[in-house]
């Protein structure tokens, strides 16, 4: 059976997925903002063996969740399901960086970075990643850096993140990223029209590697079945301008190949 450790894991895809992979008889730690969130995480997965607190806008919260979070592995997978929506691009989360670019970037960098590796790393993406850009921040006036990070980008960067870390670490960690489409979550909406099930499908089987002797290193994946990303996210010249950016922003170096 496997070990998993789950962000964004008080509701959502997040809750759903822990609960199939726990009545699979897997081992699920979930992760929520606070101890009220936790509290609904609990509830929802009683079955689940720890729930983790940490707001994952506060870099400082993130590190320490690092550490805690490796207490209780080692893991045979981590899926990096913590993500906020548009409209928190500016605004100033714990530790003062922007919310989005703090939960759906930085987050996925610093946890990547300084836990111990696991068999996988999945990183949930989006069908926006495509309209996304690289760019982590722009040069202002003096050369003082501004974050720009949107949603759309933060979702390429979830996309780079499995292709540079699967580049740097070869079969030893299996790096994947997913777009579970427009599912009917609370950030979904009532209104989405793609096919929860599915999505929760697809999240146990990256996480499990069902059937990933065939699946591309770094692979992007929709449904069940591996997709083509954004031609930027293959550029690998692109993917460790990112890394080095956020090393430089998190005060995280990245990780040894």
């Amino acid at each position: 059976m496997a070990r998993i450790f789950i962000t964004g894991s008080s509701d959502g895809l997040g809750s759903l997925t822990a609960k199939r992979l726990i009545s699979l008889g897997h081992t699920v730690i979930l992760h929520a903002r606070n101890p009220s969130r936790a509290r609904d995480a609990a509830a929802a997965c009683p079955g689940a063996s720890a729930v983790l607190v940490a707001d994952l806008s506060s870099l400082e919260e993130t590190k320490t969740l690092a550490a805690e979070a490796d207490k209780h592995g080692p893991y045979d997978a981590i899926l990096h399901n913590a993500g906020v929506y548009t409209e928190m691009e500016g605004v100033p989360g714990k530790s003062g960086l922007p919310t989005l670019f703090a939960v759906n970037t930085l987050a996925p960098y610093t946890l990547t970075c300084l836990m111990a590796r696991p068999k996988r790393l999945v990183y949930v993406s989006s069908s926006l990643h495509m309209s996304g850009e690289p760019r982590v921040g722009v040069d202002g006036k003096g050369g003082k850096k501004i974050l720009a990070t949107r949603y759309g980008d933060s979702k390429l960067h979830n996309v780079m993140f499995a292709k540079a870390f699967a580049r740097r670490w070869g079969p030893g960690v299996r790096c994947y990223s997913v777009d579970p489409g427009w599912v009917p979550t609370k950030m979904g909406g009532k209104s989405a029209t793609d096919n929860l099930e599915e999505a929760i499908d697809s999240f146990v089987m990256l996480a499990l590697g069902e059937g990933e002797e065939g699946w591309t290193p770094g692979g992007y994946f929709r449904g069940a079945k591996e997709r083509k990303p954004s031609a930027l996210a293959e550029d690998t010249a692109v993917q460790d301008r990112l890394l080095e950016e956020l090393a430089e922003i998190s005060g995280v170096p990245r990780p040894k190949e």
